[in-house]
């Protein structure tokens, strides 16, 4: 089998892929570190371009890989597969060098379920240890059999442990363990931080999306600014199903009374709520605002809802390049494309 040469432009690291591997598979099996997320095209963190040679580019969600980003020669190379020698150039963020990922022990502190199929763990560092991320990021346990699960961090930056909000998944062996089996006080491993899903620089209004457990990186960040006394205007649209799938609504509520500058908008599916509004969530941002172009959106939840967010947004005036999001459970919309 003929592998193919890729090569990174700026360092002249070079490392081979087999026709079957992403170029992404192919770093980590050579040992070089390309900045990666989901791995599976929907989050965005491993974008870069391909300066030279052909590849084929698998399934993606478009809230990754915009049409913009397409026309200035970026891909997902956690999606790509060459189909010859490539000469790549990864995007690194700034926050990657100051924000680099790393294994570290953790001991389960506590677990409370917050409502029907929501759980909130609270996970212990070493003493020798700490975590630094920027608000929003996510950690990933690492598993005994190698597989990984990732989950956003609902705790602010400056607090000493991690806060995370699993959501119960029928059928998923890890929630199933964690809500049926995990005990206090036990050893696991961890990855992070990880993600580009954090509060850019800007002096437009935020316009947070929340589906489900997608509220906890948005608490992340909430607390973050509220900390670090950040004005900028904030509408939180929190979207639920029904009634039941609610959770911590009373910190929100302090919040609100706390923050002048936050305006709260609770959103259920199945219209069985007085004081919320009916339908889909980013719906509710559509209908709220005449000109998309002035704000800034963050939104995290289910794929779906990342991607319809997406594109019914842009296509009423959102620049793409103002929309940042996460997600992580996938059955990526069917994007293919040969380059």
């Amino acid at each position: 089998m003929v592998n193919y040469k890729i090569k990174i432009e700026s360092s002249q690291l070079e490392f081979d892929v087999k026709p079957s591997q992403t170029i992404l598979e192919g770093a980590i099996a050579a040992g070089i570190t390309i900045p990666y997320g989901c791995q599976d095209g929907a989050c965005g963190s491993c974008k870069g371009k391909v300066i030279s040679g052909k590849f084929f580019l698998n399934d993606y969600q478009s809230s990754a890989l915009t049409d913009s980003d397409i026309k200035a020669g970026m891909t997902l190379y956690c999606r790509a597969m060459a189909q010859g020698d490539l000469v790549i150039e990864p995007n690194v963020p700034e926050i990657f060098d100051e924000y680099s990922p790393k294994v570290m022990p953790v001991r389960v502190e506590s677990l409370t379920k917050l409502n029907h199929d929501v759980m909130q763990m609270y996970l212990k560092l070493p003493a020798s240890e700490k975590l630094i991320f920027k608000a929003g990021q996510y950690i990933e346990f690492l598993m005994a059999d190698g597989s990984r699960r990732a989950f956003s961090m609902a705790n602010a930056p400056h607090e000493s442990m991690i806060e995370l909000h699993l959501r119960l998944i029928e059928g998923g062996k890890f929630t199933s363990f964690v809500f049926n089996e995990m005990k206090e006080k036990s050893i696991h491993r961890i990855e992070g931080p990880i993600g580009q899903f954090y509060l850019r620089e800007s002096e437009k209004p935020i316009v947070f999306i929340a589906g489900g457990t997608g509220f906890a990186p948005i608490k992340s960040i909430i607390e973050d600014m509220i900390f670090n006394k950040n004005k900028r205007k904030i509408y939180l649209y929190r979207g639920v199903r029904s009634e039941k799938d609610f959770y911590m609504t009373d910190l929100v509520n302090s919040w609100n009374k706390k923050l002048e500058n936050l305006t709260y908008i609770p959103v259920v599916e199945d219209g069985s709520v007085k004081d919320a509004r009916n339908g889909y969530v980013h719906h509710a941002v559509l209908e709220d605002f005449n000109k998309l172009s002035d704000i800034q959106i963050y939104c995290c939840g289910a794929p779906g809802l990342v991607e319809n967010a997406f594109i019914d947004l842009t296509k009423n005036g959102l620049p793409d390049d103002q929309f940042f999001a996460d997600a992580f459970t996938f059955s990526p919309k069917k994007n293919k494309k040969i380059i």
